[in-house]
């Protein structure tokens, strides 16, 4: 875990004065770290997982490779008005303002097992809205996956029914 922590770079100020941005990019350069993480998340999901639901636009990345590697179907939450076809929606707050997130219409069926993923967990609203996202089209989210969970900004606690796993901490 020191070594992949080791390839994540941190840029203070960005995007905006007093945060640290924890850059991924480092990493995914590195093939033989981005097949461990995804060798960690596969460790990591439970069997009997049937969909995998990555949050953009980040969590693309490691989703769609982690569906392949588990052999199932790989579906994307959007924000609202990036995906071409009819769509399911769920308007989260935010600091300041709300968001919404869209999940193609029939991408999920009742009973789908479910796993999401997303390279950061920060304040856990976007992950939150999710999991509702995916319980709105009927499928249970199994679990939730994470490159990166920023600690001090307890994002955890607001997932705390789910299970969750974060394969580094900062």
């Amino acid at each position: 875990m020191k070594n992949l922590e080791s390839l994540i770079r941190t840029i203070p100020d960005f995007p905006k004065k007093g945060i640290l941005f924890r850059d991924i990019t480092t990493l995914l350069e590195n093939p033989q770290a981005l097949r461990e993480v995804i060798d960690l998340f596969k460790k990591n999901t439970p069997s009997g997982i049937n969909k995998l639901v990555a949050i953009e636009s980040r969590g693309f990345i490691f989703g769609a490779a982690l569906a392949l590697e588990l052999g199932i179907g790989f579906i994307p939450v959007r924000k609202s008005g990036k995906l071409p076809g009819e769509t399911i929606k769920v308007t989260y707050d935010l600091e300041y303002g709300t968001d919404t997130l869209e999940i193609h219409k029939g991408a999920l069926e009742k009973g789908d097992r479910v796993v999401l993923i997303d390279d950061l967990l920060a304040t856990g609203g976007t992950a939150l809205a999710s999991c509702r996202l995916i319980e709105k089209c009927g499928g249970s989210v199994e679990k939730i996956l994470f490159l990166i969970e920023l600690d001090e900004l307890s994002g955890s606690e607001k997932l705390s029914k789910y299970d969750i796993f974060s394969l580094l901490h900062f």
